[in-house]
């Protein structure tokens, strides 16, 4: 019998840790490494994603025949110096920050690496960063042939590449290099509107429609010079990222008439036409890379991966505006994906490994490749902590918790295997009813803790998604977004016409206001019940009592936290926020039958609620 090949993939060091393993080309499990350390998009080497991944596989560090990391650190520090240099002696503050620690640490990935992985004697490899994103989202995709875009910040040198995949062979044959990148105009624009780079672009998204255009011509004047098939150059005179510690100039500042937004200030009609400016360029260069791919390849089938493909927005516009007849953009499609998309190129490229493809079909396995957690340990755990529950039979389990939320009640939800990628997809969920016009506002404030004006999302059954929505593929990671069917839309009086800004937010759009946006679309996740049957049955058992095959679904995390992981996770969040019940796999718990909890009084207060 031959043994297995173990490949460990591994990102790390800049933002979005995570780890992945893979045995003879199947993926076995993959985790961000801020699940396990609760420190948000966490840096640091993976480690407990790392130990996670060998549990999951049965193995130890001896077993694995290869790791793969997903950048070239020596191209990278390349790309660095020659920018320090370009710009000498500007940046010199920046330098003595950046270039010691490089030269003490991140130069020696290598030993940085093994130094963690206690007994591996197999063959440490690099891929190029883009290269990883390529192959994450072309491998596990269901296509055998593929045209692939990959659109970021940056990678050493690239920004944006594409290419094509066949088989199993991968080939990146265009780039858009280093200064002049999407990804970073539109991080400029997440700093300067007051969002954390790197985290609050979902922020912007959600703020755009709320505001208007006004700014695209003077970027499109000032900022950029985009071209036809896509491509543009930055003017650098209006960044600082190449020099300085900050990503926009004081020549921005002046163009467009005032300093950055603070942090957790006052957000204006201003900031909402800033996102929404950026939005509108974000969304045309995507689609004009897409039509330039298209042109060169023939392809009928578009993957995506990179951060910038988790604009769902963008996506959306793509998939029915663009030429391709169908997309798969991989779930984890920032850095964290890296780690899949590295251990899928030693396996199929380096190792000339041969692929498997089912139409219609991706290998992500729904992502549900995380942890989870047998009745045995869930019970264990409430036990131990004394903490009341019911345990129950799966049927029964599905009918009352359908039967709470028709009744208004809101829920956090963990079942399963944890979700790879920044969505909660109903394995680590909030849930809702999607009719209650309030829920969007109670989510926000009361439990998410987080500004009034974000999106919520709807899970809605496979089998029913184009009665809801203007969509008729999968977008089973809600990656996409679309417009709710005209026949559900509510117009607006003309009274409501005349508001602006976050005025728009408690006029309803809709018969499901909750997961209807301001400009009538929704960010939509299909479940179908092959990948997780589970909540497929509680969407079916909620259609049956309420006649509705939705429900809202909101990460199961507060802000500034990453998304639950274990049991004591979500108990943590649920005592600390307005959730009415919780289920753990079988156990459903009431707040109502909950010991009282301090620390969830110390929690609103931190946070100024009612």
């Amino acid at each position: 019998m031959t043994k297995p090949v173990n490949i460990l993939g591994i990102s790390a060091f800049y933002h979005d840790s995570a780890a992945c393993l893979i045995r003879d080309g199947e993926i076995i499990a993959a985790s961000s490494e801020d699940r396990f350390t609760r420190k948000k998009a966490d840096s640091s080497f993976p480690i407990k994603a790392v130990e996670f991944c060998l549990r999951q596989g049965g193995i130890s560090f001896a077993d694995l025949d290869y790791v793969g990391f997903y950048d070239k650190p020596l191209i990278k520090f390349e790309r660095i110096l020659e920018t320090y240099l370009g710009v000498a002696p500007k940046g010199f503050k920046s330098f003595m920050m950046a270039g010691p620690l490089w030269i003490k640490e991140k130069l020696y990935q290598d030993r940085e690496i093994t130094s963690h992985l206690e007994g591996f004697k197999g063959e440490l490899l690099f891929s190029e960063h883009h290269e990883a994103h390529a192959a994450s989202a072309f491998y596990p995709s269901p296509f055998e042939k593929a045209a692939i875009l990959t659109i970021d910040g940056v990678g050493e040198w690239a920004t944006t590449t594409m290419g094509v995949g066949h088989g199993h062979k991968i080939e990146l044959n265009a780039e858009m290099r280093w200064p002049d990148s999407l990804g970073l105009l539109y991080s400029a624009f997440t700093y300067y509107t007051g969002f954390k780079v790197n985290s609050g672009e979902y922020k912007v998204m959600g703020l755009a429609p709320y505001g208007e255009p006004k700014f695209v011509d003077l970027i499109y004047k000032e900022l950029m010079d985009l071209k036809p098939d896509g491509s543009f150059r930055l003017n650098q005179k209006y960044f600082n990222y190449l020099s300085g510690l900050t990503m926009t100039s004081e020549a921005f500042n002046e163009l467009f008439g005032a300093p950055p937004r603070q942090p957790e200030g006052k957000l204006t009609q201003r900031e909402m036409d800033l996102a929404r400016s950026v939005q509108v360029v974000c969304e045309e260069v995507m689609l004009r890379l897409a039509r330039t791919a298209h042109e060169r390849t023939g392809m009928e089938n578009l993957v995506m991966a990179g951060g910038v493909a988790l604009n769902c927005v963008g996506n959306g516009r793509v998939l029915r505006e663009g030429p391709f007849k169908n997309i798969f953009i991989q779930p984890a499609a920032g850095d964290a994906g890296g780690a899949l998309g590295v251990a899928q190129l030693i396996w199929h490229r380096y190792l000339d490994k041969p692929r498997t493809v089912t139409p219609g079909r991706d290998t992500m396995k729904g992502s549900y490749l995380g942890p989870e957690y047998s009745e045995q340990e869930i019970e264990t755990y409430l036990k131990e902590n004394k903490i009341p529950y019911e345990k129950l039979d799966r049927p029964t389990m599905t009918k009352r918790a359908a039967q709470l939320l028709a009744e208004g009640n809101i829920f956090g939800w963990l079942d399963g295997r944890m979700e790879f990628g920044p969505r909660s997809l109903g394995a680590r969920s909030i849930l809702g009813d999607p009719r209650n016009q309030k829920m969007q506002s109670d989510m926000n404030l009361k439990i998410k803790f987080r500004e009034s004006f974000r999106p919520f999302a709807p899970s809605v059954l496979r089998e029913r998604v184009s009665d809801y929505f203007e969509l008729d593929s999968d977008s089973p990671y809600m990656l996409l977004v679309a417009p709710v069917k005209k026949s559900r839309q509510v117009p607006m009086t003309a009274e409501q016409k005349k508001l602006w800004g976050i005025d728009q937010l408690n006029v309803p759009r809709s018969d499901l206001p909750s997961i209807t946006h301001i400009d009538y679309s929704a960010r939509v996740q299909t479940v179908d019940g092959v990948a997780n049957p589970n909540y497929h049955a509680l969407l079916t058992e909620f259609e049956r009592l309420t006649g509705c095959a939705v429900l809202v679904n909101t990460s199961f995390n507060v802000r500034g936290e990453p998304i639950v992981c274990t049991p004591a996770d979500a108990y943590r969040c649920f005592m600390r926020t307005h959730i009415d019940y919780l289920v753990l796999g079988t156990f459903l718990l009431d707040k109502r039958n909950q010991p009282k909890s301090q620390e969830g009084d110390e929690w609103k207060q931190e946070f100024q609620l009612d």
